[in-house]
Formats: structure tokens, sequence, C-alpha cells
């Protein structure tokens, strides 16, 4: 089978289970540029909507997926980068539905939610999962790194607007980061804010896979646990996914198509390989370490690969 341009996976969701993956736009092309970011720094910094690819090539391509009778317990339209940006995520979702009784859920940094063309695409999607990691404008700035022409005040009212529009299930998620919003204060500007929208769930996120910026560190032990209190959320970290999934038949390029999308570190690429019953792990690692196209970061024990 042709590599897939557009559908991935499936792979391990904390919160959703097996995902099933579609990224409908250009890599690493965002409206934020992430201290935290685990596929590295924005390439693309981004505030119009556009048409990054041809739909019917995306729709296509989920098909022949779910002809491989796929195990998976969500479709997720992420990708590398802000997914709301696809100035055609309405229609992608329509005819999504019309393929799976599988949920569609959406990831995103809810910096378009001003936008009602963006809201309207997005109700039509079962789950969305929109992020607040600031309760201010200066620990925006200084943590999500926004396009210049997005301003705190406006992502805060399209959150708090599609929160009142939508009908599905919206959980929010916070990500912590030592130094910066995990104190007393900050996190008590981000749950005033919280407290005016309505959503379903909230989880804490922290950065456990290596993050753009080296100084931006998982919150100490007390400072997760003040996250926790303060903002009632459920920790990420303390949920359990399963594993990754390719129909790729070479190893070594299977675990090239997921890394673009989903960094592993090494256990997990260890663990993948076994499950396809692979003879040659040691060689796949030394391809992997020589590939000057795949970046290696060294971070909590870890050796963890994603593409540059």
């Amino acid at each position: 089978m042709e590599e897939n341009k557009y559908v991935y996976g499936p792979v391990p969701s904390r919160r959703m289970g097996i995902s099933l993956g579609i990224s409908p736009i250009k890599e690493k092309s965002c409206s934020y540029s992430c201290i935290y970011c685990q596929l590295g720094r924005t390439k693309n910094m981004m505030y119009e909507r556009a048409e990054f690819v041809n739909i019917n090539d995306v729709i296509n391509e989920f098909k022949m997926c779910l002809k491989e009778n796929i195990k998976f317990d969500v479709v997720t339209i992420v990708g590398e980068g802000e997914p709301t940006l696809f100035s055609r995520l309405e229609e992608l979702i329509d005819e999504v539905k019309k393929l799976t009784d599988k949920p569609i859920a959406v990831i995103t940094n809810g910096s378009l939610l001003f936008d009602e063309c963006v809201r309207n695409a997005l109700k039509k999607a079962d789950l969305v999962l929109p992020s607040l990691d600031a309760g201010n404008e200066e620990m925006f700035i200084k943590i999500n790194r926004p396009h210049g022409r997005i301003k705190f005040k406006n992502v805060i009212y399209g959150l708090k607007k599609f929160a009142n529009e939508y009908d599905g299930q919206l959980w929010m998620e916070t990500m912590i980061v030592k130094g910066f919003n995990d104190s007393e204060k900050e996190l008590l500007d981000i749950k005033k804010i919280l407290d005016s929208i309505k959503y379903d769930r909230l989880y804490v996120n922290t950065p456990v896979r290596p993050p753009a910026e080296e100084y931006a560190k998982e919150p100490s032990d007390e400072g997760l646990e003040r996250a926790l209190s303060i903002l009632g959320g459920i920790s990420i970290d303390k949920l359990v996914s399963k594993g990754f999934y390719s129909d790729t038949k070479d190893d070594l390029e299977a675990i090239i198509s997921i890394i673009s999308r989903h960094p592993m570190n090494n256990f997990e690429i260890k663990s993948f390989l076994e499950t396809r019953e692979c003879e040659n792990i040691e060689n796949i690692f030394s391809k992997l370490n020589n590939d000057a196209s795949i970046e290696k970061i060294e971070y909590k024990n870890y050796t963890t690969y994603r593409i540059k």
C-alpha cells in the first residue's frame, strides 16, 4: 500500500483511546509557536486560513484506510499544526461523517474561534479539544508565542462564544510549564477564565515529550498538584495509552510515518517493532540514529525521535 499523506495511525491517545488521525494542513503550520510544542518550533506561522490540500485526496485516502479494517475509537483531525487553518474543515468533517460512525474530534489551540466560519466548522465535530495555557496576555505571549495579529482578548471571546453555541463535548486542556503558569497567581487567572466557559472536562498536561524550547520544563510535583487543586482538572500524565499502529509494511518507513506527526521515544519504538515481530530492531535504530532528517532528543532518560 502506498504511504499515506494525510491519514495516519492509529496512534494512542490518553484521552480518547485509539485515534485515527487526519492532517489537512502543511507541515508545522500554526498560528502559535508554543514553547512546549512536541513538534518543535513552528516553521510556517499563519493567521489566514488556506486550502492546503485537495479535500478529495484526503477523503479518498481515508476510504482506503477504512478498507484495511483498522480498529480505532475516534477520528482525530489535528495533524502537524493548527487544523482550523484548513479553510475546508467543515466540509472535511461532513465527508468523514458519511464514512464512519466513530466520533470525530478536533484538537485545536482555539486561536481562531472568534471567526464565525471556524466556529461553524467545529460545531460539526462530536468532540472539540481547545487549549488554554494562560490567564492573561503577558503569559499568553510568553507560552504560546502567537502570530502578531492574534490577540488574547479575541481568543477568550472566541472560546466563550463557541462554548455557548456548541452542542458536542468540549474538553479544555491546559499545559503547565514550570516557572511560567504554575504559580498560584497564574493558575487563579486561568481558573477565572475557565469559570466563564461552559465545558465538559479539563485536562491538565505537562511537557512529557521534548518541547520546542529546552527551558519549557515540567512543573514540580508540588506545582502540578497546585494546578490540579486550583483548576480542578484531570492529569493527563496519569492516564494510560494504548499502542501505536501503522499499515505501512516496511518497519522503518512505518516509524518515520508516525514520528512525522507524533514523536516516539526509544521504548515506544522498540515496543512497536516487537508487536510487528521485527527481527532487526537494532538495525532500525541504527538507521534512525544516522538519518540527518530525524531529530534525536535526550529527555527524561529517554531518546525521543521526531522529524526536523
